[in-house]
């Protein structure tokens, strides 16, 4: 067995390899004080086919008796992962998935399972590291290693990883991810920070992501495995630069349209026309065909956007699509709100319940409620497809907790307001910025219920698009 620690926010981390689940292609036990996570990294033997995306999997498996309970309910075991659970596999996704070779198609599944918690060290920061140290030293392909930390700020003092008693009453929980070099995903909370602030705790956070980097190079140097050799399902040349040649043009007159339905067809027509052009030069690249013209797609789009200050329904980088609000639309509910923003529409309402109706959470956290609720459901009508509805997705979830975390801090106290609330967003319409329409029409559901929040909250989906160098910082992003 081998060892490697090091000082994490005054508590030691140790990292350690070849004692548990030793037939993972890469197993690393992340102790942090009381809290101990092991985090498996395992990749098929073959590609899989027919596929143009990267199937990686990550799993976040809570046990009750890492905190000595018992699961509650009738059948006395874990089930499907709670919200907690989720929320925390997404944030140890994002972080992950960049750093993947492009091409690459076979299967890769990380499985971080809490075995043992102490209330002062997160799981969850602890399962992030795990995750990139169990990645670094296996077989599988992966350019980091990455590192996360959690940073808060209590009585105008920033603090690595806080404790839940120190989060409680900080004015900001921030969590960053990234390489020893940049940052790769940032997720927080915050009561009014200003900017300045805000990059302050990234630049913070980021000198003890270095450190932790640093432990696991040092970690791969020695119990490090040889990668694996690996088929990047990837275009020719040959191929691509004559797809690319005879392309450009045509995608460039096809995506130009504000209309998403409208220009969606445009797109698909100029794309079958093209993949016929070269079904006798390449009849069995049919596939490598129509990723190119993805690919080449999006550098038109890129370059649109960069070198002209144009995106595809004409806007210009700082432009905001035409907005509506409206209130009070049901009548025998609380409180309702239509947010509309271009071709983006969600109705929040609200319903408020005694408090005795507030939410019981029966998780790895100590006897814990919540009085304030947003859930935020996607269906598949909202882009005009067909799909089985069953029930919540990880990202329905993991939309609903970011306007929830986005409204919290200007919900009123129980004391001034004790009433439990809920409030659903129903994503009718979707080009783009359908979290960030939930947060809006929350806001207008939350005034129309008479809940007295401190102040209205908005929220704008923010984008950087790079190309041959240049930068234009977009806002209120769509999709194509």
């Amino acid at each position: 067995m081998h060892s490697f620690s090091m000082q994490l926010a005054g508590r030691k981390l140790t990292l350690e390899v070849g004692q548990l689940a030793k037939q993972a292609h890469g197993s690393v036990l992340v102790k942090y004080g009381d809290t101990y996570v092991l985090v498996t990294a395992s990749v098929s033997k073959q590609p899989r086919e027919g596929i143009d995306f990267f199937p990686l999997l990550v799993d976040y498996e809570e046990r009750l008796y890492s905190v000595g309970k018992i699961p509650g309910g009738f059948i006395k075991r874990e089930t499907r992962p709670g919200e907690k659970a989720i929320l925390a596999a997404r944030l140890i996704d994002r972080p992950l998935r960049p750093l993947f070779p492009k091409g690459f198609r076979n299967d890769v599944q990380v499985v971080a399972t809490v075995l043992s918690v102490d209330q002062d060290n997160s799981p969850e920061m602890a399962a992030m590291i795990g995750a990139s140290a169990a990645l670094t030293i296996s077989k599988i392909p992966f350019a980091g290693p990455i590192a996360g930390v959690a940073v808060g700020k209590l009585a105008g003092q920033l603090i690595l990883n806080p404790t839940p008693g120190q989060v409680e009453d900080s004015d900001l929980y921030l969590v960053v991810a990234g390489t020893k070099d940049a940052i790769m995903m940032v997720e927080a909370r915050a009561n009014e920070v200003p900017e300045a602030q805000m990059i302050e705790a990234l630049l913070f956070g980021h000198e003890a992501i270095k450190e932790l980097v640093a432990l696991q190079e040092e970690m791969r140097a020695v119990v490090g495995q040889e990668k694996m050799d690996i088929e990047l399902r990837l275009p020719d040349a040959e191929l691509r630069q004559a797809v690319e040649a005879y392309a450009k043009d045509k995608l460039e007159q096809a995506v130009r349209n504000v209309n998403k339905q409208e220009r969606e067809a445009d797109i698909a027509e100029a794309e079958a026309e093209i993949s016929q052009y070269f079904q006798e030069a390449y009849p069995e690249q049919d596939k490598e065909v129509k990723e190119v013209v993805q690919d080449t797609l999006k550098k038109v789009v890129r370059n649109m956007i960069v070198a002209r200050d144009e995106r595809p329904d004409g806007r210009h980088a700082d432009e905001i699509r035409p907005i509506d609000c409206q209130v009070g639309l049901l009548p025998r509910v609380h409180g309702s709100g239509l947010f509309t923003r271009g071709q983006t529409q969600a109705l929040s309402v609200v319903t408020l319940g005694a408090m005795s109706e507030v939410q019981i959470l029966d998780d790895l956290t100590a006897d814990e409620n919540k009085r304030y609720m947003h859930h935020y459901n996607f269906p598949p009508y909202s882009v005009g497809e067909t799909r089985p509805m069953r029930g919540p997705s990880r990202r329905d979830i993991g939309h609903g907790a970011l306007g929830e975390k986005a409204l919290l801090p200007m919900i009123p106290s129980e004391e001034e307001f004790p009433y439990a609330i809920r409030v659903v967003s129903e994503v009718l319409e979707s080009n783009g910025s359908s979290s960030q329409a939930s947060i809006c029409g929350s806001t207008l559901a939350l005034m129309d219920a008479g809940v007295p929040i401190k102040r209205p909250v908005a929220g704008i989906a923010m984008g950087l698009v790079s190309e041959a160098g240049r930068v234009s910082i977009l806002s209120d992003i769509q999709g194509m």
